[in-house]
């Protein structure tokens, strides 16, 4: 079997898709699992998600969306459509490259609020970085809301980037 062009453009591809599923799902699991049920979670046993489980989960967040933003860009590149979804198919005038174009911008935002707000902000909260205690809560609460936009935005983005490969 010979490893051609179509060959890697399917692998990035599928290393796209395996990075942006791990990067969501735990988005949403932060969202729509973990932080709704802090309040039920006995206080001797918070520890356990504070120190133990949020910081792992935190760690593959990070990277995997790091790992789908590379992906992609190196897929959008490989199919030649980078500067033109870059420019939201405002250079070619091609409503596949907006529809993508829009979906990596939504991405694009999302990872650097991962990387430069939430992060951060999470380490704060968890106690990886000494902070005072007036700052802790105030940490904890941006990296929350920042999580919940990004919450938001990544209806729109999957919706693009489905779109712009099934629509168009």
């Amino acid at each position: 079997m010979e490893l051609d062009y179509t060959w890697w453009t399917f692998f990035i591809r599928w290393l796209h898709v395996l990075s942006g599923f791990m990067w969501i799902g735990l988005l949403w699991y932060f969202n729509f699992v973990q932080t709704p049920s802090m309040p039920k979670i006995p206080d001797e046993q918070k520890p356990a998600v504070s120190k133990v489980i949020a910081p792992a989960a935190l760690f593959w967040f990070r990277w995997a969306a790091l790992a789908t933003i590379v992906f992609g860009l190196i897929l959008a590149h490989m199919n030649g459509y980078l500067a033109e979804a870059l420019s939201l198919g405002l250079s070619d005038n091609v409503a596949k490259h907006s529809a993508i174009g829009f979906g990596m911008w939504m991405g694009l935002i999302m990872a650097f609020n991962v990387w430069f707000i939430i992060w951060p902000n999470q380490k704060k909260a968890l106690g990886m970085v000494e902070v005072s205690d007036e700052e802790r809560p105030k940490a904890a609460r941006r990296a929350g809301v920042t999580s919940r936009v990004n919450t938001m935005l990544s209806i729109p983005m999957l919706y693009a980037m489905v779109g712009a490969q099934n629509i168009y």
